[in-house]
């Protein structure tokens, strides 16, 4: 009997496979919500065609910074200590302006030790993907309350928290952030878009995704829970994410109606207008929606929040085009008269 020729893989424009994204296995636990992020991570960059060594992976302390293992093996990484991967970031993309980034947090790594560094990240607008894994505990240290879990919240191994929780979104909002979104990683098809959408941002992106803590946070009566955020996740809007090619312009339909729209790769996308929309450019409404939400133990999830008229950190900077890392040394050190002339206008 004649064996069935192997399957060639489908490859993206930039010839790659999606195998050529993975990283390693994950040793995280069996149905961790930070493992449906990294598949998603995988996707996203496969699928509009990124070059993995075109990135590099930046990631802090505790279970999510464990998870860039696990994810683009071909790209740069660099494991941060506690709370330090902004700076560690800014560093790097100040170097190599050409790098895109993806950094990877916590709610502990990025709302306790390094909300100074995060709060920072977010008034430099660092060109960043920056994605917080939300599950409202540590988890690697065995399931103390984090930052963002619910006041009143009761967990077997931690007693009941008596502290508000801090809403990374509208710190995000308040330290200047012009992306902010969040998301569940139970939705894969909004993940996906959303960060599309941050890959594309100019300048940090924020996405805080509720992603469950199976072992340590899994009540259904907590927000960070799987079975929470199934039953309570309220979209702001339908999202979608259109890369840049020629506009692609849809005809005129009325609120509530659906129309099928054409894509450039052949496919088709279904577009909904809302009855009732949600204007994300709305500085003070975002923040509104947000405490509100808060409030009514609501899950907001989508585009809350998005400004592109501040530059990013680099153009600030006024940076050369080539990177800073690739420059040779007779361009970035001065010569001795020019040190010289420096030093005498110091006496």
């Amino acid at each position: 009997m004649a064996s069935r020729p192997a399957r060639t893989p489908k490859v993206n424009s930039a010839g790659l496979s999606k195998a050529d994204y993975n990283g390693r296995p994950t040793t995280l636990c069996k149905g961790c919500g930070h493992n449906s992020i990294s598949s998603q991570i995988i996707t996203t960059c496969y699928e509009l065609s990124i070059k993995p060594w075109d990135i590099i992976k930046l990631s802090g302390i505790g279970c999510s910074s464990k998870s860039p293992a696990y994810f683009l093996g071909q790209s740069h990484g660099f494991n941060a200590l506690h709370g330090r991967m902004p700076s560690v970031g800014t560093g790097a993309l100040m170097a190599n302006r050409t790098l895109m980034a993806v950094g990877v947090s916590g709610d502990g790594d990025t709302g306790s030790i390094g909300m100074g560094q995060f709060k920072h990240m977010m008034r430099r607008n660092v060109r960043m993907m920056y994605i917080v894994e939300n599950n409202g505990v540590y988890g690697l240290t065995k399931g103390q309350f984090s930052a963002t879990a619910d006041e009143g919240q009761f967990l077997k191994y931690a007693g009941k928290n008596e502290l508000p929780p801090i809403d990374l979104c509208i710190e995000a909002i308040v330290a200047g952030a012009g992306f902010v979104a969040r998301s569940f990683s139970g939705d894969a098809k909004q993940v996906r878009n959303l960060m599309k959408a941050a890959l594309s941002y100019n300048g940090t992106a924020l996405l805080d995704i509720i992603s469950p803590c199976v072992t340590f946070n899994n009540d259904e009566d907590s927000t960070k829970s799987y079975p929470f955020g199934k039953d309570n996740e309220l979209p702001l809007h339908d999202l979608t994410y259109v890369p840049s090619f020629e506009e692609i312009e849809a005809v005129d339909y009325e609120p509530g109606e659906m129309q099928n729209v054409a894509m450039h790769d052949g496919s088709h996308i279904q577009l909904r207008k809302l009855e009732e929309a949600y204007d994300p450019t709305d500085k003070m409404g975002a923040l509104h929606r947000l405490q509100w939400a808060q409030e009514k133990r609501e899950f907001i999830t989508g585009l809350i929040y998005y400004d592109d008229s501040r530059k990013p950190l680099d153009e600030v900077e006024m940076l050369v085009d080539e990177p800073l890392a690739t420059l040779p040394d007779e361009k970035i050190r001065p010569s001795k008269d020019k040190l010289d002339m420096i030093m005498n206008e110091l006496l």
